[in-house]
């Protein structure tokens, strides 16, 4: 089965549905409940909380794509570390409304220190990911575990990917948008551990990465900015990117193909 067929992103939305096998699982990244309050301890930036509105929009995600499971590829939460007052409140108001309806896993990120304690019953992978039959999901502010990048689609979030579009007279727009290419096994060489069967990733594991692709999926929350992939000086986070996605192309959540993403 071909990449595209495992991994289909929902038009319009910044969502994918992966076929593992035995299971649809919607992904989404970056969803980061309580934001609103972090942006005002970080920031000073005062915003009214769109709680409610994320969470709509998720619901109507499930309705559409009537998965089996909901997978978040880190970020669940917005606080580094355990999340208190309306974060808390958020995230398990999401949590039970989701699982009321599917299995509710997360990968976890770099937000998520505190999220396993405060929500002891979502299904919590380890940070390094995790890997469904033939898809693998992981956040991406790590380097993964070496089963998950013998997917045959590895699929990541962490990076919030967006390109800056300008037009013919000087104005500018900022879209979030997707990234897919080949996954180059030299970036993970010496990064990722043997688990023992003397099959390591890099040279030696040439023959199980070999084709396998990488999705980095755009944020899920629109409040949380994003890495302009098509601007020079924009670096990214992932310690492996861009060096394991040398020949993405760049997608509006509309579908549209913009090409590889350095050429935008």
């Amino acid at each position: 089965m071909s990449g595209e067929a495992l991994v289909e992103p929902v038009p319009g939305e910044p969502a994918a549905v992966a076929s593992t096998g035995d299971e649809r699982v919607l992904c989404i990244a970056d969803y980061h409940a309580g934001i609103e309050v972090g942006l005002r301890y970080e920031r000073g930036v005062e915003l009214a909380s769109a709680a409610d509105t994320r969470l709509a929009r998720l619901e109507r995600l499930l309705d559409r794509t009537a998965p089996d499971r909901l997978l978040v590829l880190g970020d669940l939460v917005h606080r580094i570390g355990r999340p208190d007052g309306d974060e808390v409140d958020e995230l398990r108001t999401l949590v039970d409304r989701v699982t009321d309806r599917v299995q509710m896993t997360l990968v976890p990120g770099n937000h998520d220190g505190g999220v396993a304690d405060a929500v002891p019953e979502l299904e919590v992978a380890a940070a390094a990911g995790l890997r469904l039959g033939p898809v693998g999901f992981l956040h991406g502010h790590t380097w993964p575990a070496r089963d998950v990048l013998r997917a045959e689609v590895v699929c990541m979030g962490h990076e919030h990917p967006a390109v800056k579009l300008e037009d013919a007279v000087g104005g500018s727009r900022v879209e979030r948008a997707w990234l897919r290419g080949p996954l180059d096994r030299e970036a993970f060489a010496g990064h990722v551990e043997d688990d023992g069967d003397g099959e390591g990733v890099g040279v030696g594991d040439r023959n199980r990465i070999e084709g396998t692709e990488l999705v980095v999926v755009p944020a899920f929350n629109d409040r949380s900015g994003g890495t302009w992939v098509n601007v020079d000086g924009q670096g990214f986070l992932a310690p492996f990117l861009p060096g394991a996605l040398p020949d993405a192309d760049l997608y509006l959540l509309d579908g549209t193909r913009l090409g590889h993403y350095r050429q935008v």
